[in-house]
């Protein structure tokens, strides 16, 4: 179980901007699509994580439910034993309740810290998921800046082309060629401004992922996590 929650935080406490830099840096997605498997495989892990550890919780508060109520028809029946005068069953009684009292204890110190373990588990399994679905978005945007930088490329190397034929010394052809940059840098133009809109809005979502993330800190601070 240690191993898991170390695997989680650390994809929890993974800087999304890296992910995203290293990206665009090596100009694929490969990178965010990894990070994406690692979270999925951990969040199956959770599961059956949290399958077993929520079975064996029912399991102790039920043992501990039934020794409670053994508990309590031990006590009822020393009373009646005491008042009919059998003092001899009353002691016997008496020693078994001490024992059922003691079992009952121990149920309920093992269902606490179970407990505990459990909401450990959907803790963990709450904030990769918020995770997961953060860095989707950030794929999709990623997606769009690659396909723009891609288009770029292609503008400039159309540009290089275009200047051989401005050099040809055919007015026709350096007319054609000077429209075609023309209309290349026009477009060029609206793919900054998109990819400006773009890395704009990335920031956005990550800055969004922060603030929420602060806000789910306090309220667990502040007992009010439902």
């Amino acid at each position: 179980m240690a191993s898991l929650f170390d695997k989680v935080q650390t994809l929890v406490s993974a800087n999304l901007h890296a992910i995203v830099d290293r990206a665009l840096q090596s100009n694929s997605i490969a990178v965010i699509d990894e990070y994406i498997r690692q979270v999925e495989n951990s969040l199956d892990e959770l599961e059956d994580a949290i399958a077993t550890v929520g079975g064996q919780l029912k399991t102790l508060q039920r043992k501990q439910a039934e020794f409670e109520a053994q508990a309590r028809d031990l006590d009822k029946n020393i009373d009646a034993m005491l008042l009919q005068g059998r003092s001899d069953l009353a002691s016997a009684a008496q020693s078994k309740l001490n024992s059922v009292q003691g079992l009952a204890e121990n149920y309920k110190q093992q269902a606490e810290r179970q407990s505990a373990e459990y909401q450990k588990l959907l803790d963990a399994r709450l904030k990769l998921e918020a995770r997961l679905s953060t860095i989707k978005q950030e794929r999709e945007e990623l997606v769009g800046l690659l396909d723009l930088a891609k288009s770029k490329e292609i503008t400039v190397k159309a540009v290089g082309s275009l200047d051989d034929l401005v050099g040809a010394g055919d007015s026709d052809i350096a007319r054609v060629a000077e429209s075609i940059r023309a209309r290349l840098d026009k477009a060029q133009a609206r793919s900054e401004m998109q990819a400006t809109r773009m890395d704009a809005q990335m920031d956005d979502i990550l800055k969004r992922s922060e603030v929420e993330s602060q806000l789910e800190e306090r309220r667990k601070r502040l007992g009010l996590q439902q």
